[in-house]
């Protein structure tokens, strides 16, 4: 029996991995493939999450049949899950041995499976290599630990900046050169408090892991949390400042935050950051601010988000399971999917060297805008944060750097126990 080092919420959790490890998921079931049917036909199992829908339904469909015109010998069952308890979902399938063929599983979900031996190592396949991949959504695909790596990255998100120009410009703030970093976004965050006498604020949110991994600080190394930096102790004293000057809404402390983007159309901040998918929000939610916003690479190392496919190990049919999988995953179909879900990015380096071939169907020229600036930005993104911090992690995080925001302790007191926290609970 192999140790498992997955990191679960809850002793139920851990209980369907530790079983999955010892009995190496074994079984077939009506999620996973039969070994063949009549005639010599392979039929393997595709699993997505959330994505039977009048928008996404024809293009699956499409995809399936077109992949069965070329491989006539494989038949594909295209299965979707609903968005609640999918993560419960899948570990009811790898407890019960019934893993789909071919899964749509994030980095967190597959690092559960790949530590306990249920997933394919795509380094060891035949077929597209992993280095065709965008790199950053590729290497999270690769676990402490564990060589190899286990998804093929699939849609990709990331970050920009939005300003709300406009509302600037109306107290007198030149906007004519936007920030390309910390100091100059609290430069003019203070500027716009001034120039408003504190009715329009900038900043609307606390910093966090995500702050930090992108002012490229260690968030962890060498089995630990190490972000308790000089470096991030600044970044927080810069906020605290924002707060204390007024160029930050005192809600962004609260326990209720609805978060900076919903400040933003609320037209109570001047600055979020957002996909690329954020316009059509802002066409939906608050269509007059599009005139108003422009849009501006993130600040540092914009972050990675990332949808993947892996494959299961127990599948009778992996190497027909893997080609189904490099095929939903190569880049003709990955750019034919993300033309429909506009603000995303296809995981292939070559899908976005010219993103005109996806942009080319959007509509809205603020959101085609951030998609091309998006693109060129992928191959510079990073993890927003290791797969050992937990969602606890980040809610005791947040609420020791908002103290220290509201001046309640000291910078470096708050990331002081804001890694120990983290370190106390690492799972073992």
């Amino acid at each position: 029996m192999r140790k498992t080092r997955t990191i679960v919420t809850g002793v139920a959790l851990a209980a369907a991995f530790s079983l999955a490890a010892c009995t190496g998921g074994s079984g077939a079931s009506s999620t996973s493939s039969a070994s063949s049917s009549a005639g010599g036909t392979t039929e393997i199992s595709f699993q997505t999450w959330s994505l039977k829908n009048d928008r996404f339904t024809p293009y699956f469909e499409q995809l399936v049949k077109d992949f069965e015109a070329e491989n006539p010998d494989i038949k594909v069952k295209w299965i979707d899950q609903p968005g609640d308890g999918y993560e419960d979902k899948i570990l009811q399938q790898a407890n019960s041995g019934e893993l789909p063929d071919v899964l749509n599983l994030p980095p967190g979900f597959a690092y559960k499976l790949a530590d306990t031996g249920l997933l394919v190592d795509l380094d060891k396949v035949e077929g597209a290599k992993v280095s065709e991949y965008v790199d950053s959504a590729a290497k999270a695909y690769q676990f402490p630990n564990i060589e190899g790596h286990y998804g093929y990255p699939w849609y990709l998100g990331t970050d920009l900046n939005w300003y709300n120009v406009g509302k600037m410009k109306e107290v007198g703030v030149d906007t004519s050169k936007l920030p390309t970093t910390l100091d100059e976004l609290f430069s003019m965050a203070s500027d716009v408090a001034k120039a408003s006498n504190g009715e329009v604020k900038m900043i609307s949110s606390v910093p966090d892991i995500g702050t930090f991994s992108a002012a490229g600080i260690d968030i962890y190394k060498d089995g630990k949390f190490v972000f308790n930096t000089d470096e991030a102790a600044k970044i927080i004293d810069q906020f605290q400042k924002a707060y204390k000057d007024g160029a930050m809404p005192a809600e962004a402390l609260n326990a209720d935050y609805q978060g900076n983007a919903a400040l933003y159309k609320q037209g109570k901040s001047t600055w979020t950051t957002g996909s690329a998918g954020f316009a059509s929000a802002l066409k939906a939610d608050a269509p007059s601010l599009i005139d108003q916003t422009e849009v501006t690479p993130r600040i540092g190392h914009a972050p990675v988000f990332i949808q993947g496919i892996s494959v299961a190990k127990n599948s009778k049919n992996q190497a027909a399971a893997v080609k189904f999988a490099q095929y939903v995953t190569n880049t003709k179909n990955q750019v034919e999917f993300v033309k429909i879900a506009q603000g995303f990015f296809p995981g292939t380096k070559a899908g976005n060297e010219k993103p005109e071939a996806f942009t080319s169907v959007v509509s809205l020229d603020l959101q085609k805008k951030a998609t091309e600036l998006a693109a060129k930005e992928l191959p510079n993104t990073v993890e927003q944060s290791p797969l050992q911090f937990t969602d606890e992690m980040g809610t005791y995080v947040k609420q020791q750097l908002a103290l220290a925001v509201k001046g309640e302790i000291s910078s470096k007191d708050a990331l002081d126990k804001a890694v120990k926290y983290c370190n106390d609970n690492l799972a073992k």
